[in-house]
């Protein structure tokens, strides 16, 4: 159980090639959920682009929002743009960066998702057989429009008895797949374009603001998980303290059964001044509600003068 919770506080942290790993395991785990997921069009018209449809963009979204949870800087986004000002002002271009960076790790699974499917092309074949003109090709003369629109909802279910022979069928398969990998292949050629772009042309801008904001952004992690683990080891001290306390008139019992209590002013010192004087609980929710609002200003420089 502890090498699990270290692994999971290790995947936790803010380092970008962990981050980058999650995202790349979850475009992995997106084509492999593809890949093994068994596609069957209903065939049905009323059916047809709902189901398609919802194939092609639900699990985008689902595959999003588990890359939001994944990722530790959404909370800790979410955190610094709902807290007070208090004494600390708060940077716009620090939460845009951070907002950025978030959703720029969270898209990678559901795009890789979509290429994927509309590179397949039974999705769109699915969703649009139905809407395709049937002027367009021979063997649909001499049907009324219900025949018609059952016919082209068919087109998907190559094993139907109806379609299994039938050269209007596959025409019409062949039309939509051949889209759908243009369009896939489009779409794969404009984001590797806006990703060249992104990357050449970047010196070309302001590197300080970058830097700055790229700076402050670790640093809000960083100070949030220091803040936590400074909390735990007091709530350790202080539940140590009042465990002793409680237990003061059983100290030999305990003793007997090898439970360690320091001796008499053995360690108390030590442990006083790890409490810095919260020994209360007014005193400790008296501090976290400062922390929240009143965070002191980043200045050093203050703390060595006092």
């Amino acid at each position: 159980m502890d090498r699990f919770r270290m692994i999971f506080q290790y995947f936790q942290s803010n380092s970008e090639s962990v981050m980058n790993g999650i995202c790349g395991l979850l475009a992995l785990a997106s084509v492999k959920m593809y890949t093994s997921f068994d596609f069957s069009c209903p065939c049905l018209p009323q059916y047809n682009m709902a189901y398609g449809l919802g194939i092609m963009f639900m699990p985008p979204v689902i595959l999003f929002l588990c890359g939001l949870i994944l990722n530790r800087q959404s909370l800790v986004m979410l955190e610094e743009w709902r807290r007070p000002p208090g004494h600390r002002k708060k940077d716009r271009a620090v939460i845009r960066y951070m907002c950025s960076s978030i959703v720029q790790r969270a898209m990678v699974a559901p795009v890789v998702w979509i290429i994927v499917t509309l590179l397949d092309g039974k999705c769109l074949i699915c969703a649009f057989s139905g809407s395709m003109d049937p002027e367009k090709f021979v063997g649909f003369a001499n049907m009324s429009t219900a025949q018609v629109q059952q016919l082209l909802a068919k087109v998907p279910c190559k094993d139907d008895e109806l379609m299994r022979n039938n050269t209007s069928r596959r025409a019409v398969s062949r039309y939509l797949r051949c889209c759908s990998q243009a369009l896939g292949w489009s779409i794969l050629l404009i984001l590797i374009i806006a990703a060249f772009l992104a990357r050449w042309l970047r010196p070309c801008f302001n590197q300080a603001t970058l830097l700055q904001a790229r700076h402050w952004s670790n640093y809000i992690d960083i100070e949030q998980k220091i803040f936590e683990e400074t909390c735990c080891e007091h709530s350790r001290l202080f539940a140590h303290k009042c465990i002793l306390h409680f237990f003061e008139s059983m100290r030999e019992e305990i003793k007997r059964h090898s439970f360690s209590l320091p001796r008499e002013g053995e360690g108390a010192k030590g442990e006083e001044d790890l409490l810095r004087g919260i020994t209360d609980q007014d005193r400790v929710n008296k501090l976290l509600k400062m922390w929240y609002h009143e965070k002191p200003p980043l200045d050093v420089s203050q703390a060595h003068q006092r």
